[in-house]
Formats: structure tokens, sequence, C-alpha cells
């Protein structure tokens, strides 16, 4: 028989079950899981707010945070390292604004796991569990806005401008639900940008829509019927949520790019991960819990610098806009960034004057709530192939998420088999990245 026990303030995860007589103490499981949710946070959060900058496709730390110019040409590459504004640290020729803003950032050159599939290793850093291709748990997005809920009137976990996509959406709320998926808002680097839904029609009458709201508060009985139903839940939910969304203007105007001057827009770049990173730092502002900015378009197996000479100046103009805004309107305080793809690339440049998947050794880097500007944290191999010093498995980067959040990367949430499932079943905080 099973014994489920609650756990301490200090649990570990072997002190959540123990085999015995499952009446010893007449606790339920859905008791435990009530009582579990009753415990407060364990401190105040570090960070309001997640900014996740997803580079799919697996970014070459080769030729952009962790390069090798002492190595042979076949692993070197062609391009030169510059020196950033923290002393003996070295990126990318490419990457001049970031240069000038690694006082703000920690690097880490030590990501690290076993996999080179593209949608296995996506779901895997997505969500810190390693599961199947097709997603078997929820992203860490999607656990944040099932953990922490709504804060205003826009969802509290949105994607710009989707989720992340090779041969079908990765990043997902998997069994939490259709009420914790990502809100998806499309290019906004588009022509007349307008999200779908949100943007009240010209005949919207706010008298109408109060009514409109009435009548569905006369329906909660009806709701009642019909709990447990995720898809009829997750319907009548985002009614009520777009509706909110249509009556406020905060909201509202979240998603109007023109109310940013022509300067601003263009000094995060007129691409789609320039404006994507602009409309990240709207969100947030409006209390938007955690936003996923996905710019794909990092897998090089053939021409690697012919792609990189076009996306690398992309990424270095938007991103280090990205920091210097939040950093000056005082939100990177208090909003956690993170930037990473699935994996590295190959250490040695292939036959097509590409790189190849490579899950060992990988680079990442974050900004804000606390975040050490200036750390380099781990290292690589002279060749860029295997790390040496302090790996960061995916496990790690999604507890110093939660751990960032206040939410508690080992609770037990319920899946609708009825069976409990840990956060994450395994890793540890990066201690090292905050003062």
């Amino acid at each position: 028989m099973l014994d489920i026990v609650l756990p301490t303030k200090n649990a570990t995860r072997r002190d959540f079950l123990r085999l015995g007589a499952v009446g010893t103490l007449g606790l339920t499981l859905p008791a435990l899981l009530h009582a579990q949710q009753a415990q407060p946070n364990r401190r105040e959060p570090r960070a309001r707010s997640v900014i996740l900058v997803y580079l799919g496709g697996g970014l070459s730390h080769h030729d952009s945070f962790d390069l090798k110019p002492e190595a042979p040409e076949e692993i070197r590459g062609i391009y030169r390292p510059i020196s950033s504004n923290v002393p003996g640290t070295q990126i990318g020729e490419l990457l001049p604004r970031m240069a000038r803003v690694m006082d703000k950032v920690a690097l880490v050159r030590s990501g690290a796991h076993n996999n080179d599939h593209h949608e296995t290793a996506t779901n895997w850093v997505m969500c810190g569990r390693f599961g199947s291709a097709f997603g078997d748990y929820p992203a860490i997005g999607a656990v944040v806005s099932h953990q922490l809920g709504f804060r205003g009137a826009l969802p509290p976990y949105v994607s710009i401008p989707r989720n992340p996509s090779f041969t079908w959406e990765l990043g997902k709320s998997a069994w939490l639900g259709g009420r914790y998926e990502s809100f998806r808002t499309g290019d906004p680097n588009q022509a007349n940008f307008q999200v779908p839904d949100v943007a009240p029609p010209a005949t919207f009458n706010l008298q109408a829509d109060r009514a409109r709201r009435s009548l569905l508060q006369a329906m909660d009985s009806l709701s009642e019927r019909i709990h447990g139903n995720d898809q009829l839940q997750t319907y009548g939910e985002f009614q009520r949520r777009a509706a909110d969304i249509l009556v406020s203007q905060n909201a509202r105007t979240a998603f109007v790019m023109d109310q940013e001057s022509t300067q601003t827009r263009d000094r995060y770049g007129r691409t789609t991960f320039g404006q994507s990173a602009l409309l990240a730092r709207r969100l947030i502002e409006r209390d938007v819990r955690f936003v996923t900015v996905n710019y794909g378009g990092w897998d090089h197996h053939s021409q690697i610098w012919n792609s990189l000479n076009r996306k690398l100046p992309e990424f270095d103009q938007g991103f280090s806009a990205l920091i210097e805004d939040l950093d000056q309107r005082g939100l990177l305080a208090t909003t956690l960034v993170v930037a990473m793809g699935e994996f590295g690339r190959t250490p040695i440049v292939n036959r097509e004057s590409g790189r190849d998947h490579w899950g060992p050794a990988a680079s990442l880097v974050f900004a804000g709530a606390g975040a050490r500007g200036g750390l380099v944290l781990g290292q690589t191999d002279r060749r860029g192939a295997h790390v040496t010093r302090r790996p960061v498995a995916p496990a790690d980067v999604a507890y110093t998420i939660y751990d960032a959040v206040g939410v508690d990367p080992r609770r037990w949430l319920m899946h609708p088999e009825g069976r409990p499932v840990e956060i994450l079943d395994r890793g540890e905080p990066v201690r090292e990245l905050f003062a």
C-alpha cells in the first residue's frame, strides 16, 4: 500500500512517498495537495517577471560567446574575439553592442546535456524535465501561470510571436491544460500589427459587454456541471479574459507598438526579433509574469557564417537594447532575462561549412533580478566540445527560474490521471549567478 505523508517545510522527494498503510493518517491525496498549496512561499521572490529569449535551433557557442581563437581553423571558425567592458571577458566580433553591456549580464559557458534531437532537447530545456519529443511535461511558463496566476487583465504567460516550432509547437502546457497555455501574439514587426481578438471592433459597446458579463455570471451553475472538462473550462475562462482585455485600456494598449517612439523602435531593430524584444518589455511593464521571445533559425548545418552574418547582428542589437532599456526604466532589478537554445553546435565545422547539433556544451546568458553582471561561469575545453568546470543542466536552469519567481520546484501537481507529479525531479539553483 502507499502511505502519502504531508511533507515538512524542508522535505525532500523521498519524504513525500513511503510504503505503509494508506489509512494511517486519514489523509487523502487531494487533501494533501490542498494543504501543500496553502503553504506560503518560502521567501519573497527576487523576480516579478521573466523574459526567456529562446534561440531555437541551437546557437553556436564557438561563434558567439565562447570563441576558441587558439584552436585549429576547422574549430575556431572565421570570427575574431573582441574585448567587452568586463576586463578579461571576450566575445565574438559580431556582438559589439553586447560587448558594451556585459557588465550587466552573467555569461554561463557550461550549459550541458546529452541530447542532440531538436524536439526532445527543446522540451527538456523548456521544462527542466526529460521526456519524449512530444512534450510530456509543461513548460516553465505554463507552470508559472498555473502556480501564480493572473496579475492583471493580460495573460500571465505570453509567447512572441508564438511557441517554438520545428515540426510542431513546443514549450506548451502539456497536461496542465489549455488554461495555462501561452498567449501567442504574432509578429510585432508586421505592418499594422494587431493581436487577434484583442482590439475591440468598431461597434464595441461597453454597456452591452457588461450585460454579456452578467449573463455569463448567471450561467455559473452550468459551469459547475462541466467541471473537469478542460476544453469547456478553458473556453469560458478565455472568453472572460478576452472581455477583461477589451475593457482594460492598459491591456489593450500593450500591443500598440506605435506608442513607442521611432527612436526606441529603431534602437531595438526593425526585425521580428527586435520588435519582439520590445513587445516583451511592454508586456512585463503591464504585469505579465512570463514572456517567451521565440527567435529561431539557428540550425546551421551548412553555410553557417552566411546565416550568422545576419542573425548575430540582429540578436546583438535587440538583446542589448532590451537589457539597456530594462535597466534605464528600473525594470532590470525585478526582471530575470534568460537567453538560451536547446543545445550548442559541434566543435568541428563539417564539409558543408556548417556545425551540427551538440548537447554537451552551450552558452547561456542571464541578466536582471540580482544576477551578477560581469560574471563568467563555467568553462569548456580548448575545443569547446565538453564542459570542464561547473556544468549547468536543463533542470538547473529551470530550478533557477522557478526559484527566482517564488515557485517551489519540488511542489507536486496533480496529473489529470490522478497521480502526483513533481514540478522538477532533479536540479538545483545556479547560486553563483546571484550576489
